[in-house]
């Protein structure tokens, strides 16, 4: 069992399933930190905005890459934390689980293969290779 676990979401079903396998695996007092992580090269976002610029665009947008990780949350009686950060993705998620102290990253996986991984990168992947505390990656169809 783990005290703090580290949801980084994109809303997707990978996403998802990584939520359900963390909740599994938290402590019964412990804390999960549902991060959505907004890739500043992709967008017309820029790391000088500040959270609530993030936020309305996002309503605006009618996104909501959190929602379904923390209803699941409250649904299980999980004591979640919600974080919206904007920069590099992997980074973004190496250095929020440093400055949290957790225990566990638990991610969602698309499973690319092939030209389609290796045109597009994984995020997952990147954080596998350079986060300093354990990760634990779960395929959408678990």
């Amino acid at each position: 069992m783990y005290d703090t676990i580290l949801i980084p979401t994109d809303g997707s079903d990978g996403a998802l399933a990584a939520a359900r396998e963390a909740v599994d695996l938290l402590a019964p007092d412990g804390t999960v930190h549902v991060l959505y992580a907004v890739d500043t090269r992709m967008s017309p976002l820029t790391s000088d905005m500040d959270r609530a610029d993030v936020l309305d665009l996002l309503e605006a947008a009618d996104a909501d890459p959190t929602g379904s990780v923390l209803d699941l949350a409250d649904a299980a009686g999980v004591t979640a934390v919600e974080a919206v950060r904007l920069g590099v993705p992997h980074d973004v998620i190496c250095a929020y689980a440093d400055e949290h102290d957790v225990d566990l990253v638990v991610m969602g996986t698309h499973g690319h293969t092939g030209f389609e991984h290796a045109l597009l990168g994984s995020v997952t992947e990147r954080v596998v290779r350079l986060a300093d505390v354990p990760v634990l990656t779960v395929h959408p169809d678990e």
